[in-house]
């Protein structure tokens, strides 16, 4: 899963969002240096990436991207899975996704001493191009991929990624609700977080 996906499952609690958001930045046992949420944050960062990589419906998905994405093909379907999130968003939250992205803005501006540097460096770029909320338009997640190779190993494909989500929409779908409705369960089941 992708940063937005992330975040909806972290629920209300700031100090778990926090740990969600930054997850991929905290390598091994660094996470014990944070408070108790942030670290109950990280850990289910940890959690949500071994289900989403494991699930039957993300390797699905992920053979569709393989042939020019390869190794790189999970990467990719995180974000078309945030594009899917974006534009159902009302189908898992009360919240207005524009309401929700500027409220996790302002939430890590305020926390900006408990991220990684990492982090502190993209945040700004984050917020000055609210690259959350692009995650709704086929522009926005393509200017994401292109972000991402620019500063990653991540090819750049962004055009083949689109041409197959567009040519498989309704199957990327099936997917994410399957994949979702399971992370949606591993969070409130496993970690007590109040989702909605």
């Amino acid at each position: 899963m992708n940063f937005l996906a992330h975040l909806y499952l972290s629920g209300s609690d700031v100090e778990i969002r926090l740990g969600n958001f930054i997850g991929d930045y905290v390598k091994g046992r660094k996470f014990e240096n944070y408070p108790h949420k942030v670290q109950l944050g990280i850990k289910l960062h940890r959690a949500i990436d071994s289900l989403t990589d494991s699930h039957p419906s993300t390797k699905i998905c992920n053979e569709l991207l393989k042939p020019e994405l390869g190794r790189y093909s999970g990467v990719v379907t995180d974000v078309l899975f945030d594009y899917i999130l974006a534009n159902e968003w009302e189908r898992y939250s009360n919240r207005e996704l524009k309401n929700f992205t500027r409220t996790f803005y302002m939430q890590m501006l305020q926390n900006y001493n408990l991220l990684p540097q990492e982090v502190r460096r993209f945040l700004p770029f984050m917020i000055q191009s609210n690259r959350l909320y692009s995650y709704k338009s086929v522009e926005g997640i393509h200017r994401a991929l292109e972000i991402m190779s620019n500063h990653s190993s991540l090819p750049g494909k962004a055009d083949y990624a689109i041409v197959q989500l567009n040519s498989n929409i309704e199957l990327f779908k099936t997917h994410f609700h399957l994949l979702f409705a399971d992370l949606v369960g591993l969070s409130e089941n496993e970690f007590d977080v109040q989702l909605g």
